[in-house]
């Protein structure tokens, strides 16, 4: 398949669920978090169960329901047809830093354990300064000094302002930047700045392809180094898998901020993938303060064991979610539910 075909999404169980099968077993919970991240200080998840196990539906509530459409894809694909079969047993994670002041970094980094290699820093807050970004990354630094180090604007640099700040940031020693400036064409001119002024960090493009129409035009455009792929947004692991196949461009698999439930899919994806030459974004239990397994999916060693994971029926009651917001995520299930039918028979026809 070339890179110029239309991707098409994973398979989905054929008859699709009902949206009551769905629901049968389904809860809503609201777990806090240990620091603020991406905004948020509390993260509501719907964890659905179906003949293969456990899945969830995690799609932010900003989000509309077209966008929501591809989590709940997934959320199918896991818990009705399962998922690929995985190539690897363990999957090497990074550490993941918030946008916190740079005196919070070592007890950021103690909930990832020791033997973590890889730490990505978050930088580009709204209503933060470069010199913020600058002091947490050298925090960072300065407690794991041999660590591969990446950043991750979430594009909110513009081009002019993102080769500016690399530049001071890259002295500390990148391994790659992530989506520093939105769209494929502001990646583009990042990169090429950047290595028009000596400077050869490489690119990462990530919501220039979760949230992309066409998530390959990124690789198309020679527009970044390696992408960074999420079950979830993606519509699966089976259509992610496709994504990196046809882009031909290194990957990293990264979670949404998922409960362990969420992250057992992601680190299925990464174990199917041919090749993993990066640690992965997938050790963001360490970000929630409580979840919805006992044996939540912790870094040890600086690893993550690839399987399923069962939700405890004790924590789902426990931390269940108000029954106003309950009812606010069955009603978004019931929309987006009946987008998926719509679309599924248009195909059909």
């Amino acid at each position: 398949m070339s890179r110029t075909e239309p991707l098409a999404f994973s398979p989905l169980p054929q008859p699709l669920p009902s949206l009551e099968e769905v629901l049968e077993d389904a809860a809503v919970v609201d777990l806090p978090m240990t620091s603020r991240f991406r905004g948020l200080q509390r993260r509501e998840s719907m964890l659905v169960r179906g003949p293969q196990g456990w899945a969830e539906f995690a799609a932010f509530p900003e989000y509309d329901d077209a966008e929501a459409l591809a989590w709940w894809r997934c959320a199918l694909e896991v818990g009705w047809l399962g998922l690929p079969r995985p190539r690897r047993t363990t999957v090497s994670v990074n550490a993941t830093v918030p946008a916190v002041p740079a005196a919070e970094v070592p007890r950021v980094l103690a909930r990832y354990g020791e033997g973590i290699a890889a730490v990505k820093v978050k930088v580009a807050e709204h209503g933060q300064s470069l010199a913020d970004d600058d002091a947490r990354v050298a925090a960072v630094r300065a407690v794991l000094p041999e660590a591969a180090l990446r950043v991750d604007a979430n594009a909110g640099w513009g081009p002019e302002e993102a080769v500016e700040a690399l530049i001071r940031l890259a002295r500390h020693g990148l391994e790659y930047a992530e989506q520093p400036s939105p769209g494929i064409e502001g990646l583009a001119r990042v990169r090429s700045e950047l290595r028009g002024r000596g400077e050869p960090l490489p690119i990462a493009a990530d919501e220039s392809v979760r949230k992309a129409e066409d998530p390959l035009a990124v690789a198309r455009a020679e527009a970044a180094d390696l992408i960074v792929i999420k079950a979830a947004p993606l519509g699966g692991a089976r259509r992610a898998l496709a994504v990196v196949e046809q882009a031909g461009l290194p990957a990293v698999v990264s979670s949404a901020l998922e409960t362990s439930v969420g992250l057992s899919a992601g680190l299925a994806l990464a174990a199917a993938l041919p090749e993993l030459p990066y640690a992965c974004g997938l050790g963001t239990a360490a970000l929630l303060a409580e979840d919805v397994t006992g044996s939540p999916l912790l870094p040890s060693g600086g690893v993550l064991p690839v399987g399923p994971v069962a939700a405890d029926p004790e924590l789902l009651a426990r931390h269940r979610a108000s029954p106003q917001r309950e009812q606010w995520w069955r009603d978004r299930a019931r929309r987006v539910h009946g987008l998926l039918e719509r679309t599924e028979a248009q195909h059909r026809v």
